[in-house]
């Protein structure tokens, strides 16, 4: 009975201790609470580097500043991946993910045919990879040189008996300028001592007596530095201004200038063209021996003239005779002659089919008429600001080393004469004008017509063809030249107005009415211009042969505004650009 109770009463311990542990009574020992599970740190993903960059295109036209080339895409395994773009050439740069020349910056064919250069796109992570990107330049009518389709590798152009020419002209009056300009220095030079050494150093210029003498003086056209220093260079066969002034040309000018057809100086017929130059050449010198013997020359105010090409009525010899041969030699023979068509077998009517050299006859003509307008082959790189050497880059005032090589080539790098007037013109229209665009694709798209069809005679429409580009380039040519008299007839009657007033000045006045009058007398020498003989007359009877200083000279002013008029409806130029230019 004992161990049976004793039993019972163990069992009632036990239960009795689980049973206040499992209330939560007073224990000593409470239990631990769980340690929670740690939520695990993800791993960063892995950045992946692009891989390979496309363009969508890889070509950019020549001579467009600024243009776009292609958008750039980049290959990344990462797809929500973000890029930018860089490039190493620093005449380019990526706007987004556009590959684009810089504003300023264009590409010339001439130049480099195509551009390397290294792309690096870089992502998000930084991650890099550049690919390098070949940029193909497209080649534009844009440049006048033209493989000889006779004998390929060879330059089917030339036309360097222009060109000298053209430095004969310049060299005058380079003459003129430094040798009988300021009477001060004449008197202190002693290069003359006689009327006749004037008289033979102006003709030495222009009926050459001895061209192998002339070739090799050193040329007073000057860059900086010169391909050529002496005519010979140019040109190892004679060269004369007078063989080729308007008259002289045996046959294919559309007047008989040497035989009463000559207007614009005295009465009408009463000179001509050859016998006006040698007649200022005779003012020149006789100005040069009054100063030799001693006598002040006065202008009609009264004050002394200090100038040797400055005459005592108004008139400046040194651009007078400069301009007029700009227009009896160099306008009369392109026009009247080279790109002419009313003469057999001359101009544009030479023949197409035989070889003289690397070109054909006709091709020859037509280079010959470009190189009387006077322009740099590469012309439509310039801005109009360079071409007048007026503001642009420093490097292409007026000329520019376009090859490369260190100097300037007098027979492809230089801006001559009429070239010059029409960006001139362009850079002072109030109303846009394009005569040098104009008149350079013109002379473009015609020689590239003959260079295409050279062997062969051309057909009825390929003719008509090329006397619509010779009709535009002739036209914007003489339209130059007509807005220069505009120019110059403004000038003058902004002089005039300034007479008794501290802003007059003798000196301007004489040689912007020398300008006007000088490229005025030229307006007769195009068969195909658009002022009638009969304007052309009127404009120059209102011109007169000097100016009016004084007495009636507010009758004279509006003379020349009638004159201008004259000019403006011949010419259908913009209102606006005539009374401003």
């Amino acid at each position: 009975m004992l161990n049976t109770k004793k039993s019972l009463l163990s069992v009632a311990i036990v239960t009795a201790t689980l049973g206040l542990t499992a209330c939560g009574g007073g224990s000593s020992s409470p239990t631990p609470t769980p340690t929670p599970t740690p939520t695990p740190t993800p791993t960063p993903p892995t950045n992946n580097a692009p891989t390979d960059i496309t363009i969508s295109a890889n070509s950019v036209s020549e001579n467009a500043a600024g243009a776009e080339v292609g958008t750039l895409t980049a290959t990344d395994a990462d797809a929500s991946d973000t890029f930018t773009y860089a490039v190493d050439d620093e005449r380019f740069e990526v706007s987004g993910d556009v590959l684009k020349l810089k504003t300023d910056t264009a590409l010339n064919y001439e130049q480099e045919t195509s551009v390397d250069l290294n792309v690096t796109v870089t992502d998000s992570g930084d991650a890099s990879f550049s690919k390098a990107m070949t940029i193909d330049v497209a080649d534009l009518l844009d440049y006048y040189d033209f493989e000889s389709a006779i004998m390929p590798g060879e330059s089917a152009v030339s036309y360097s008996g222009q060109v000298a020419r053209q430095l004969l002209i310049n060299d005058l009056n380079q003459l003129i300028s430094t040798e009988l300009g300021d009477t001060a220095t004449f008197d202190t030079n002693g290069t003359f001592t006689t009327r006749e050494q004037v008289m033979d150093a102006l003709t030495s210029y222009f009926d050459v007596a001895d061209y192998e003498v002339l070739s090799q003086r050193p040329l007073l056209t000057q860059t900086t530095p010169g391909a050529q220093t002496t005519l010979a260079e140019i040109s190892g066969t004679s060269k004369t201004l007078v063989g080729k002034i308007a008259g002289n040309d045996p046959t294919g000018q559309h007047k008989d200038w040497n035989n009463g057809a000559f207007e614009g100086w005295g009465a009408a017929g009463s000179t001509t063209p050859e016998n006006l130059v040698r007649t200022l050449f005779g003012m020149l010198a006789d100005n040069a021996q009054t100063q030799l013997d001693g006598t002040v020359r006065q202008d009609p105010f009264g004050n002394d003239i200090n100038t040797i090409f400055l005459t005592d009525d108004g008139r400046d010899l040194k651009q007078l005779i400069q301009k007029f041969l700009l227009m009896s030699v160099a306008f009369s023979q392109g026009a009247d002659d080279y790109l002419d068509n009313d003469e057999p077998g001359k101009g544009l009517l030479s023949d197409h089919t035989g070889v003289d050299a690397a070109y054909t006859s006709l091709e020859h003509q037509f280079d010959e008429g470009f190189g009387y307008f006077g322009a740099a082959r590469n012309y439509l790189d310039y801005s109009d600001d360079e071409v007048a050497a007026a503001g642009g880059r420093d490097d292409w005032q007026l000329f520019h080393d376009t090859d490369g090589s260190g100097s300037i080539d007098f027979n492809s790098e230089y801006n001559f004469g009429q070239s010059t007037n029409a960006s001139k013109r362009d850079r002072g229209a109030t109303v846009a004008t394009d005569l040098s665009t104009e008149a350079m694709t013109a002379f473009l798209q015609g020689r590239k017509l003959l260079n295409d069809t050279a062997g062969t005679a051309l057909t009825d429409e390929q003719m008509t063809e090329l006397l619509g580009y010779r009709d535009t380039a002739l036209l914007t040519w003489e339209k130059a030249i007509a807005a220069t008299v505009v120019h110059y007839i403004n000038d003058v009657s902004a002089d005039l107005g300034n007479i008794g007033t501290a802003e007059f000045s003798y000196a301007d006045m004489a040689k912007h009415w020398s300008e006007m009058k000088g490229f005025a007398l030229g307006l007769q020498f195009n068969r195909l211009s658009p002022m009638s003989d009969a304007d052309f007359t009127q404009m120059q009877t209102l011109m007169g042969d000097a100016p009016v200083l004084t007495g009636d000279v507010d009758a004279y002013l509006a003379d020349l505004l009638t004159a201008r008029d004259l000019v403006q409806a011949a010419y259908t130029f913009d209102a606006d650009n005539v009374a401003n230019w």
